[in-house]
């Protein structure tokens, strides 16, 4: 009896085996019949953008060096570093007493002009009668008008130099020219401060819109001049609008414009310098900060194909392109650059509604028979 049941054990596994060996058989017959099932897309022609990326570095529109017009000691600074000022508030104040007595003096010297000046004037008006009777000759009159004139010419001299003194006297008031942040300041109260010194006070900056400052090569600066001027033909176009990357990878809110050139090729460097004007309400950038200009050339009928569905052998990118017959066939195609994540396709390489694989590239081969599952068609990122 035990020799009975141990036998239809035996006979039971072996049904089971059979039966999953049957059906994995089976399985088999039907992905060679029906192919490799792997995820497809059929390419389309799409709008889509190509980015050229230069390094930049950013300025404030009005950006200004703030140095002493007279000499003297730094007295008080009303001002911190990184704060917002307003045109005409007072930054910095150098000890004026030394120009105040040098005003003082002036005056003192241009009051003593006037009354010079109004001696020879009675002087002039004592003789006038005379001269009229003919009591004295006209040649003394002569003497005593030249003396009126030379007076006059002295007061002249003394009220320029009074105003002069009064310049000086001003100066030790230094003002903000325009509204904007304040720089670093490196002096500190009781330092000497000379208009020869070769550091400013401070830098001043108005950032509610920002300068980016950019250099391209001369081939890239020929073509988009190209590109741009071109209206007629069907050639791609570059965007009026600029982008900046800032330090930290996201993109800033707000467009540009490049609004100035250098005007000259850099021969040294054979690049050309040019200027992107952004708007900056939130004054988030500021003067000194670094990023990246992205200018973008327009594909008005780019067909794109997603980066993993590339395969590279040695320097060339393959796609696998589906035949009417489901059969992979590895294709090489020619990029002209990316678009977010995706390949930028020369259409001699791809032709709309081709159907290529977009995943599972590393069990294919060309002539292999996929089973397709459509994932639709890949759409600009614009």
């Amino acid at each position: 009896m035990k020799n009975l049941n141990y036998l239809f054990t035996k006979f039971g596994y072996f049904i089971i085996a059979l039966s999953i060996i049957m059906c994995v058989s089976c399985r088999e017959e039907e992905v060679v019949d029906k192919g490799l099932p792997l995820p497809v897309m059929s390419v389309k022609e799409t709008k889509a953008a190509k980015n050229f990326e230069y390094i930049g570095s950013i300025e404030g529109v009005e950006s200004v060096e703030i140095r002493p017009q007279v000499d003297g000691i730094l007295e008080h600074i009303y001002v911190d570093e990184g704060e917002f000022v307003t045109k005409d508030q007072v930054l910095f104040k150098i000890n004026s007493q030394p120009y105040m007595e040098d005003y003082k003096n002036a005056m003192a010297n241009v009051n003593l002009e006037k009354a010079k000046l109004e001696k020879a004037q009675t002087d002039v008006d004592r003789l006038q009668p005379l001269i009229d009777n003919e009591v004295i000759s006209e040649v003394r009159m002569k003497s005593v008008k030249a003396d009126y004139q030379v007076a006059l010419s002295s007061l002249q001299q003394a009220q320029a130099q009074a105003a002069n003194m009064r310049i000086n006297l001003d100066f030790t008031t230094i003002k903000a020219p325009v509204n904007g942040f304040m720089g670093r300041i490196p002096k500190s109260i009781g330092n000497v401060v000379k208009k020869t010194d070769s550091e400013p006070l401070t830098n001043l900056s108005n950032v509610n819109d920002i300068y980016v400052y950019f250099s391209m090569s001369e081939s890239d600066y020929l073509y988009f001049e190209r590109a741009k001027n071109d209206t007629l033909s069907k050639r791609n176009k570059v965007n009026d609008e600029v982008k900046l990357v800032l330090a930290d990878g996201s993109v800033y809110e707000h467009n540009g414009k490049i609004d100035a050139n250098s005007g000259q090729i850099d021969r040294s460097t054979g690049s050309i310098t040019l200027r992107a004007k952004f708007s900056n309400p939130d004054t988030l950038l500021r003067s000194g900060n670094t990023g990246k200009v992205l200018v973008e050339e327009i594909y008005p009928n780019a067909i794109l194909v997603p980066q993993g569905a590339t395969t590279f052998i040695q320097d060339k990118k393959f796609v696998f392109v589906l035949d009417e017959n489901n059969l992979a066939q590895r294709r090489e195609i020619i990029t002209r650059g990316r678009s977010g994540d995706n390949y930028i396709v020369d259409t001699k390489s791809l032709s709309p509604d081709d159907r290529i694989v977009i995943s599972g590239l590393d069990k294919l081969a060309s002539g292999i028979k996929i089973n397709p599952i459509q994932r639709g068609q890949l759409t600009s990122n614009l």
